[in-house]
């Protein structure tokens, strides 16, 4: 199995709905975003994946939430912002362009601290 990563930060603010304390007020997060994709197979060039375009993907997708309240960000409207609703979405909006490219996953690793993170991993088959 063969895996390249890739991660970008931004900065943003939500609020959570339910028993999360203090965290039901609008508050900030140094968000880290890890992005790792795997495969069985290397292409001809002999890249898993080209890991410059999949920088660029993660870099435009971590700056549309850059400097945003994620509870106002289209496709997170719907949904109690934690950290794992967060890896979920990031989750689908890379995985759109990747299906088709003969890769076995992708995982995306949303930390929003130096300690904590939620992840979303699944097939891309």
């Amino acid at each position: 199995m063969y895996e390249i990563y890739v991660a970008a930060r931004f900065e943003a603010a939500h609020r959570l709905v339910g028993d999360f304390g203090p965290a039901t007020r609008t508050h900030g997060h140094t968000y880290r975003m890890e992005v790792i994709l795997r495969g069985q197979h290397l292409r001809d060039d002999g890249t898993l994946y080209d890991i410059g375009k999949l920088g660029q993907a993660v870099e435009k997708l971590a700056g549309s939430m850059h400097y945003r309240d994620l509870n106002e960000v289209p496709g997170l409207t719907e949904v109690n912002t934690t950290a794992e609703a967060v890896a979920a979405y990031c989750w689908e909006k890379l995985a759109r362009p990747l299906r088709g490219e003969g890769l076995d996953s992708l995982t995306v690793r949303i930390w929003e601290s130096p300690d904590a993170y939620a992840a979303r991993e699944d097939s891309l088959a």
